[in-house]
C-alpha cells in the first residue's frame, strides 16, 4: 500500500470512567438536492453493519444509522464512528465523515472500497480496515477507546474464518426492512472475471462458514413461510460444500435463492439438492451470449457445455426459475447484441432479468486496462461531481456513453413491460408453484415501476453543502 505507512505504538491500556460508544451507519448512494426520500424499493437488511456490531465488545455502547431510511444525529455523544464503504457510496461515506470529524468524532471505515482503495479512504477516514474485519475488529475498538489507534489495520495470515461471527440483528428492530432473511455461507468466488470488484477483494479465493452455524442461525431466525437469500456472491464456488450445506438444509424445509454460477446447472446430484433443500431460484451471471465477450471478460466457461440455452434447459428441467444477468458495453456489443439478449431473455422466460452496461470499478483487471488503454471519462468516477448514477464512465468501442445508457433503460422497459411479463409468466417454471407465480407479479411489477432505478441520482447527498473534510483540516464545530 503506497501511501500509508502502518506504525505498531506500545500499548497503554489507562482505566476509562465513562462507557464506549460506539456509532455504526450504513451509507445510502446519494439524494438530489431537496430530498430526504431515498430509494426504498429493495429495503433490505445491510448484514456488514449487522456483522460489526456482532464483532464489537460486549461493554461497548452502541447505535445503528441507515443513512438510507433515516436521518444521522451527528450531535449524539458517541467516541467512534464505524462505516463500511462501497464504491458508489464512498462520496456519501465521506461526507458523513466528515460531519462527525468536525465534531472532534474519529471515524473508520472499511468494506469493498476501503480495501480496494485504502490510499483515498484514508485521505477522509482516521483509520483504514484493509481486508476483512473479523480478526482486528475487538482490537481496533481496544485501541480506540484507549487512546492508541492506528492508521490502519491489515487482515493478515490468511482469510479468516467467517463462521466465528453470526450478525447482530437486534441492530434491525423498528426498521421497517422487507421479510427477508439474509444469510451468509461463503465469501468470494473462485473465478477472476475482469470487471468484478469481489474477486479482486478477495483475490479469486472463496471461504465458508461451516454449515452446523449456518444451520443452528437458521432454526433461530427463519419465519413460516419467509424466503432466505444466502447472500454468497456465488453459493456454488465450493460445489462440494455447497451440497453439504443443501442436506443440511433439506430437514429445515426453507425456501430460498441464492447466486450461482453456471456451471451448477450440469452437475444432476447438485440441481437435485438444490430442488430438495427449497431453492426456488439463483441468480446467473450470464453477461453475455457471445464467446468473444465472455473470453475477453475471463468469463470463457459460460460457454461450455452449450452454454446459456443448455443451463437453461437443465434449471428448468429441477423446477428452478432463474436471474439472468447482462452487461453490455464490450468491444464486441453492437445495437443488434441488444436485441439478439433481449429476445433471448423473454424466450427462455427468465423470472427476472438485468441489462447494465460494464462499469470499471477500482481494483479490478477492467479498470486497469481502461485506463492503460485512455478509456477513463472520469478518473476517479465515484467522486466526480458530474457523474450520476447509470452513466457510463468510459468510451465504448461500439456507440457512445450516452446511446450504451440508454440502451440498457430500453431494455429494461421492454424486458419489464406487461407483454413481457404476461408471455414470461406463462413458461411452466414461473407458473408451477402458486406462490412463486404470485411473487412473479409481484416482484417484476416491482421492477417495472423502478425500471430505471437509479439512473441519474448523485452521488452524495446534495443537500450537504459543507466542503468534505480530508484528515488533518478538522475544526471542532461550536
Amino acid at each position: 500500500m503506497s501511501g500509508l505507512i502502518e506504525i505498531r505504538r506500545p500499548r497503554r491500556r489507562p482505566a476509562r470512567v465513562r462507557p464506549f460508544h460506539l456509532t455504526i451507519i450504513h451509507p445510502c448512494v446519494g439524494r438530489r438536492e431537496g430530498s430526504r426520500a431515498y430509494m426504498n424499493t429493495w429495503k433490505m437488511e445491510p448484514i456488514p453493519a449487522a456483522l460489526i456490531s456482532a464483532l464489537t465488545p460486549a461493554d461497548v455502547e452502541r447505535t445503528f444509522y441507515d443513512d438510507r431510511i433515516e436521518a444521522i444525529d451527528y450531535d449524539r455523544r458517541t467516541d467512534l464512528v464505524a462505516i463500511s464503504v462501497e464504491t458508489y457510496t464512498a462520496k456519501r461515506a465521506y461526507q458523513i465523515a466528515s460531519e462527525f470529524r468536525a465534531r472532534g468524532v474519529p471515524v473508520v471505515m472499511g468494506g469493498y472500497h476501503a480495501t480496494l482503495c485504502p490510499d483515498e479512504v484514508s485521505e477522509y477516514a482516521d483509520s483504514v480496515v484493509v481486508g476483512e474485519a473479523e480478526t482486528l475488529f475487538a482490537e481496533l475498538i481496544d485501541d480506540y477507546r484507549y487512546g492508541t489507534p492506528r492508521r490502519v489495520y491489515r487482515s493478515e495470515g490468511g482469510r479468516p474464518d467467517p463462521s466465528v461471527v453470526t450478525p447482530d440483528r437486534g441492530l434491525f428492530t423498528g426498521k421497517g426492512y422487507l421479510p427477508i432473511r439474509l444469510i451468509e455461507f461463503g465469501r468470494g468466488c473462485k473465478y477472476r472475471c475482469e470487471f468484478c470488484a469481489v474477486t479482486s477483494f478477495h483475490d479469486g479465493t472463496q471461504t465458508h462458514r461451516r454449515v452446523e452455524h449456518v444451520v443452528r442461525e437458521l432454526q433461530r431466525v427463519k419465519r413460516p413461510g419467509q424466503l432466505v437469500f444466502f447472500i454468497d456472491d456465488n453459493i456454488t464456488s465450493d460445489l462440494e460444500a455447497a451440497k453439504e450445506l443443501m442436506r443440511a438444509l433439506i430437514p429445515l424445509k426453507v425456501r430460498w435463492v441464492s447466486q450461482a454460477s453456471i456451471e451448477v446447472a450440469f452437475d444432476d446430484e447438485a440441481l437435485s439438492l438444490m430442488k430438495r433443500s427449497g431453492c426456488q431460484g439463483v441468480l446467473v451471471g450470464f453477461e453475455s451470449l457471445h464467446k468473444a465477450t465472455l473470453k475477453k471478460m475471463k468469463k470463457g466457461f459460460n460457454a461450455n457445455h452449450g452454454g446459456p440455452p443448455a443451463a437453461l434447459a437443465r434449471f428448468r428441467k429441477y423446477g428452478l426459475r432463474i436471474y439472468g444477468t447482462f452487461v453490455f458495453g464490450y468491444d464486441h456489443d453492437t445495437e443488434e447484441t441488444f436485441e439478439e439478449t433481449l429476445r433471448f431473455a423473454q424466450d427462455q422466460g427468465l423470472f427476472i432479468s438485468a441489462f447494465n452496461h460494464i462499469t470499471p470499478f477500482p481494483g479490478t483487471p477492467l479498470y486497469k486496462r481502461l485506463g492503460k488503454e485512455g478509456r477513463l471519462l472520469m478518473d476517479p468516477w465515484w467522486l466526480d461531481d458530474e457523474y450520476r448514477y447509470g452513466m457510463v464512465p468510459f468510451t465504448p468501442r461500439s456507440m457512445s456513453p450516452e446511446r450504451l445508457a440508454a440502451r440498457c433503460i430500453d431494455a429494461r422497459k421492454r424486458f419489464y413491460g406487461w407483454s413481457s411479463i404476461r408471455r414470461r409468466l406463462g413458461h411452466w417454471v414461473n407458473l408451477r408453484d402458486p406462490l412463486m407465480a404470485f411473487y412473479f407479479v409481484v416482484i417484476n411489477a416491482m421492477h417495472q415501476v423502478d425500471v430505471k432505478g437509479r439512473h441519474g441520482l448523485p452521488l452524495g447527498d446534495q443537500n450537504h453543502h459543507v466542503p468534505i473534510l480530508r484528515v488533518g483540516h478538522e475544526t471542532r464545530a461550536a
